[in-house]
This record gives C-alpha cells, structure tokens and sequence, in this order.
C-alpha cells in the first residue's frame, strides 16, 4: 500500500488559488520561466496535479518544451472539464492518487526542484473524500497561495487560510494576481495587501500585473514578472 503520509520534502512547492481562473497557471509559468533564466543548468519538474478538460498541460508542453533537465507531466487527465470526481464518474474511471504520488515522488528524486500547480481552490474535490486541501496537508507539501484581485478576494483570501490551518497546511505566502486591465487601479480598494496580512498573518509575496495573452507565453517577460516578487521568502529559488 502506498504510504501516502511520508513527506515529500522541501523540494516541492505547491501553487495553490482561492478559486478556479485566478491564475495559478500564469504565477506557476512565471515561477518556471524564472527558474529557466536564473537555473538553467538545474533540472526542474513540472507536474499538474490532475486535469479535467485541455488546458494547462498543453499550455505547458507548449511554453516550455522542448527545455534540457526538464519533465513536465500531468499524471492522470479526465476529457471532461468538471470537478475531478465527476469527470471520473462520467468517464468510467477511477482518480487512482497512487499514480499521482509516484509521480511527484519520481520528479523529486529526479530533479532538483518541483513545481505543482493544484486545481480549483484548497476546498476543491480531487476525489469523493479529499480536496487539495487535505492533500496538501497529508503529503506536507508547501504552498502559495494565488489571491486574485477582485472584490470579496479578502473574505476568500481568508476562508482559504484558515481552510489550510484547519488541514495543517503550510502556506509560505500570498501572491495577488490581476486578472483584469483595471485590477491594479483597484489594488488597495479590492485586496489590500497590508489588510491580506493582517487578517492571515501571512506576507504578500508581490503582485503578478494584468498579461495580455500575448505576454502570457513570454518567457522573458515572465522572468522579469516573477523576478519582482519577494521570492526570498519561499526558500526555494537557491
């Protein structure tokens, strides 16, 4: 039997959102594509936790390969693009979390750092009884957390955190990510970072601006993004 309760260590780190489309994918190309211009010579794997429907995978295969030490995989895919345990239920299929394991267990002995991108938010269904939330918190992985800039991103902001406390989840910081042309103008109004401290006692890492899709796909670009975080904090990027 799979020991599902044996940490993967501190070579993995975990993006996780406040909700479906706030941008966990764009913040995990940035963190990637800061790592290729800054890292080159070290391996990285690129994993997605689970997919329904097309999307992130293809978009990674696409950005970033093909790339010298790198994997990038998504251990299981559903066609159908709903919650997990849906999507499994109307395809026939089983969400076997064995093959998920592995997998990030085989980038973590291969590669010097891991990169995950998580699905939906925290509260997410990955199966009929664990969310990302819970498996965060069982295999002790680290986490960011992605808030977007919107109104009522500090009431999520906060039920996520205290969701990750709840579950022994550790999130070593927040990173806002706009998501439309006006977010930033609407910063302070909508997600205040001194207010986002405040109330989850976690620090604001910096904030990812609005991309145009265009800018979305551009390495360089995306570097300099990432670059302007505080990624001191994570204790990852060394």
């Amino acid at each position: 039997m799979t020991n599902f309760f044996n940490p993967v260590g501190q070579k993995t780190l975990f993006i996780v959102g406040c909700d479906t489309e706030v941008g966990k994918t764009v913040v995990t190309s940035a963190l990637a594509a800061y790592w290729q211009y800054y890292f080159s010579d070290q391996s990285l794997g690129l994993m997605k936790l689970l997919q329904t429907g097309i999307g992130d995978d293809e978009h990674y295969h696409r950005l970033f390969q093909p790339m010298a030490h790198w994997e990038i995989v998504t251990p299981l895919k559903f066609a159908t693009p709903v919650a997990p345990p849906i999507a499994a239920e109307r395809e026939g299929k089983a969400i076997d979390l064995a093959v998920v394991w592995q997998t990030l267990q085989r980038l973590q002995q291969n590669h010097r750092r891991v990169l995950v991108e998580g699905l939906g938010s925290l509260g997410s269904p990955v199966t009929d009884e664990l969310t990302v939330a819970d498996i965060a918190g069982l295999w002790r992985l680290a986490c960011v957390l992605v808030v977007p800039v919107k109104l009522g991103a500090i009431g999520q902001a906060i039920a996520q955190v205290a969701l990750a406390r709840h579950t022994k989840v550790t999130i070593k910081g927040l990173i806002l990510s706009c998501g439309s042309p006006d977010a930033e103008a609407h910063l302070e109004d909508w997600a205040a970072p001194s207010m986002l401290e405040q109330f989850t006692g976690l620090p604001v890492l910096g904030t990812i601006p609005y991309l145009r899709e265009d800018a979305r796909t551009d390495l360089p670009q995306l570097a300099k993004v990432a670059a302007a975080l505080n990624l001191g904090q994570l204790d990852y990027f060394s």
